[in-house]
């Protein structure tokens, strides 16, 4: 076997898929900032921004569920290299384009191939030898993802100032780049592939949701993830207008916020967590995580300056980095190894869903009725999720049973 051989590894598995969630955001971070003025090259109606969005995380909810099934039957590692080479493929032609329905065909072709998180996750699950770290691993995807966001839009915003496409092109290019690197260094991690074959159910997302909802523990879980990230993505969509409105504060000022919510949740994702879990069990991070969510969208409807901000998204942030990892690592212990791909798929498209969801629920209770009140609203939506988590320990099996169908 020769030292290039893809079935010796010469990078940690850990190191390249943390690589790989690593790159994968700053490509995102490095495009999405721009979309707006690339697309103003043929339209300039912010439905069609909306639109391009909208159409990735669709068909990534689409998508998610079937690839992780598949990577449960054929190994991780031929489709986190799909998805990587696919991912370089959907830049470049959106780099290109010189029409707006072929950008919308990249952003489709991204999404569908969008299995990179998906089946990280299932990756890094199978290397994993206990509960705790498996929770640690999910933690330093999103410290990985946390630093992505923070260097993409910078690298971005510095490129753009040489060529508005360059950005897209460099993005592509990493993504390249780590599809090679995978290729000749990344090694299979699932142990006993699942043996029953792929038929016309398997390529239903619906489907694959509905027989992972038939355990009661799992549906509890999934919904309580699902309000999570519904009130997570209404933050995020709302708070530039918020603070642009209510404090008259700048994209500078908006952004030194959202930079340091990124540096404590990485901070926490990163190595905190670890430690943390070692002492508490997942049960009560969980717990407490969710709880401090919702103190802090409370409390920014109470703030009477600006500056006040720095301690609502510091507790937002240090609760988010808790409770996130957390409640990937408690739904992925509640199934098999071999369903890990499965699991980590569903958990996928439930996060694109509440991010198709969560914006124009939490836009139109801002745009309609008032910044409290949509505030309010993620509040109750992440307290909804801490009682559905509370209810899914008491449906909790002493053992996973498969749910392979």
């Amino acid at each position: 076997m020769t030292k290039n051989s893809p079935q010796e590894p010469r990078v940690s598995p850990l190191v390249f898929v943390i690589l790989t969630i690593l790159i994968e955001v700053i490509g995102s971070g490095l495009v999405a900032p721009l979309i707006p003025y690339i697309v103003d090259e043929f339209s300039s109606d912010a439905l069609t921004v909306s639109l391009l969005a909208s159409s990735y995380a669709g068909a990534q909810f689409l998508a998610a569920p079937i690839l992780g099934t598949i990577s449960d039957r054929v190994g991780r590692r031929p489709v986190l290299l799909v998805c990587t080479f696919n991912t370089a493929l959907a830049f470049f032609i959106f780099g290109l384009a010189q029409a707006l329905w072929i950008m919308f065909l990249a952003q489709i072709i991204n999404g569908l191939t969008a299995g990179v998180v998906t089946t990280a996750q299932g990756y890094l699950a199978d290397i994993s030898n206990s509960k705790e770290e498996r929770t640690k691993s999910f933690g330093l995807i999103g410290a990985a993802a946390g630093i992505g966001f923070i260097l993409g839009p910078a690298l971005g915003a510095t490129l753009a100032g040489v060529n508005l496409r360059l950005p897209v092109l460099v993005a592509g290019s990493l993504a390249l780049a780590n599809f090679v690197m995978g290729y000749f260094t990344l090694k299979e991690s699932l142990k006993e592939p699942i043996k029953t074959p792929l038929t016309v159910r398997s390529f239903s997302t619906f489907a694959q949701l509905r027989d992972l909802m038939e355990r009661s523990h799992l549906r509890y879980l999934f919904s309580g993830y699902f309000l999570f990230y519904l009130g997570f993505a209404g933050l995020t969509s709302i708070f530039v207008v918020f603070v642009r409105d209510e404090f008259s504060w700048g994209p500078a000022e908006a952004a030194g916020v959202l930079v340091w919510v990124g540096v404590i949740t990485t901070l926490v994702q990163g190595g905190l967590i670890g430690k943390l879990v070692l002492r508490f069990s997942n049960d009560r991070l969980v717990i407490v995580g969710l709880t401090g969510i919702v103190i802090a969208l409370i409390g920014i409807c109470f703030i009477p300056r600006g500056i006040y901000l720095y301690g609502t998204q510091t507790l937002f942030a240090f609760s988010v980095g808790l409770a996130s990892p957390t409640l990937r690592g408690t739904i992925a212990n509640g199934v098999p190894d071999s369903e890990q791909g499965k699991v980590s798929g569903g958990s996928q498209s439930i996060v694109s869903l509440a991010q198709i969801i969560g914006p124009i629920v939490a836009g139109g209770a801002y745009d309609y009725l008032n910044s409290n009140f949509s505030f309010g609203l993620q509040a109750f939506l992440v307290g909804l999720a801490l009682v559905c988590f509370l209810k899914s320990l008491s449906s909790r099996p002493s053992s996973s049973t498969p749910i392979v169908k």
